[in-house]
């Protein structure tokens, strides 16, 4: 790969060890609180040299938070395409998946929305989720669930939202949680825990889904 002003050819390696310093600091400090001087040095490099590589704080943050969603998504495709597993079974899947993901990168939530409001068509174009999640088993799971009458009659987004809201809330909201529970962030990543076995209930619940 080469830089876009230098004909200098980039090391990946050096690159990888930069985007991974850079993960480890935005989980510890958050996006606001960390400087490119310390990712640098969780790094083992100079700072010239991340500057080097990625040219602001935000345009790497960008890129991880990116990569993160695109790793995620593949990583559920196969969840939601096992035709060996129940609509229950998936959800407690999904469920647990997505809550770890979000307890070792919080940011993500906040990363999304934002790109959600700025640049929305190119974020939706980039992680292609419509097609993964239409075309799932999982979403004709749902549906039939309906046909069969065993949760019902809705629109199968409904069902998505109530999954998608129950988890990720929690993560944007947890600064207002965590003063209202005098909570550390140890105490949070439990509560968050707990809910891997209570969301699930709860839809189950909710759609009468047994």
């Amino acid at each position: 790969m080469k830089s876009k002003e230098s004909n200098t050819t980039l090391d990946p390696s050096t690159e990888e060890k930069i985007k991974n310093a850079a993960r480890v600091m935005f989980t510890q400090k958050g996006y606001a609180a960390t400087r490119t001087r310390d990712i640098a040095q969780e790094a083992g490099i100079n700072l010239a040299l991340l500057n080097y590589y990625f040219r602001s704080k935000e345009k790497l943050f960008d890129l991880i938070m990116l990569e993160s969603m695109q790793g995620f998504i593949q990583s559920i495709s196969g969840v939601l395409n096992d035709e060996g597993t129940s609509l229950q079974e998936k959800i407690r899947t999904l469920v647990s998946n997505y809550i770890d993901m979000l307890t070792l990168q919080p940011n993500l939530p906040l990363f999304v929305l934002s790109e959600l409001r700025n640049h929305p068509h190119e974020l939706i174009s980039k992680l292609d989720f419509k097609e993964k999640l239409i075309r799932s088993h999982f979403f004709v799971q749902i549906q039939q669930a309906i046909i069969e009458g065993k949760i019902p009659p809705m629109h199968p987004l409904h069902f998505i939202m109530n999954i998608m809201g129950m988890i990720i809330f929690p993560f944007v909201g947890s600064p207002i949680i965590k003063n209202i529970g005098n909570l550390d962030q140890s105490s949070f990543n439990e509560l968050m825990q707990q809910r891997k076995i209570l969301i699930p209930e709860w839809i189950f619940s909710m759609m009468n889904l047994k």
